[in-house]
């Protein structure tokens, strides 16, 4: 009677108090609460970056004001550090409210910022080919990682393999700036890009079931985050050096 595992005395047609995976000692319900939580958070940092992305590309005197002043140039500057600069604060204050949301905030809207002035040099038809297959990419990991889990399969193997990825690709793009190696070396990275933040999804969706603690839904959405607009611009560069 008390030893029960969970999913055998919730509401077996609800099916709300099965556990994720095996040998689950939390509550699901609890865990459940905490994913629906980090998924309304990234819902919401999408909408915004839609939104801001959306103003930048088709308000056109934004996009210019980046590109044909200095003062322009400055401020891009600026978004593209705010991003890594926020990340510090939100490391001390990411269990208090509101503080960590505001801090969030800022976060998001740097990334959005950044991302709308990438696509507002862009096909139309590249952002869609990418945004589609993003999403699509994004679900159809989602789905197997909740399904591989359910099933005792665990991916926290793949945190030093997917680190060492981000150094070289890190490493290639810094190259890249200085000595640029052309097309086909852009698709290459495009690609391989891709590859290593479809990783990243499958591994950070299967922390968020497994690892991330209640308090961690900050940390948890920033990661998930980055991982999909990182699939998202790893996909633009592919789409843009196949079209040129």
């Amino acid at each position: 009677m008390w030893n029960q595992p969970y999913g055998k005395t919730g509401d077996l047609e609800s099916g709300a108090a099965r556990p994720l995976y095996p040998m689950m000692l939390e509550s699901p319900e609890l865990r459940w609460a905490f994913i629906r939580k980090i998924y309304s958070i990234l819902s919401l940092q999408f909408l915004l970056t839609i939104v801001i992305a959306s103003i930048v590309v088709f308000v056109h005197p934004v996009s210019h004001f980046f590109v044909s002043t200095s003062p322009g140039f400055a401020l891009y500057i600026v978004i593209i550090v705010t991003p890594l600069i926020v990340l510090c604060p939100l490391s001390y204050y990411y269990q208090k409210h509101p503080v960590n949301f505001i801090l969030l905030g800022i976060f998001t809207v740097a990334i959005a910022m950044a991302i709308g002035l990438t696509c507002a040099f862009t096909k139309g038809k590249i952002i869609l080919e990418a945004a589609i297959l993003t999403a699509v990419v994004v679900v159809s990991l989602t789905m197997y990682t909740f399904w591989a889990a359910k099933r005792g399969y665990d991916f926290n193997f793949l945190g030093p393999f997917l680190f060492g990825s981000i150094m070289v690709l890190m490493v290639f793009s810094i190259i890249q700036t200085f000595f640029p190696l052309g097309r086909i070396a852009l698709m290459i990275y495009g690609g391989l890009a891709s590859i290593v933040f479809c990783g990243y999804i499958v591994y950070d969706t299967d922390n968020l079931i497994k690892r991330y603690s209640y308090d961690e839904y900050i940390w948890a959405s920033v990661s998930l985050y980055l991982d999909i607009v990182n699939l998202f611009l790893s996909l633009l560069t592919l789409f843009r050096a196949a079209d040129t």
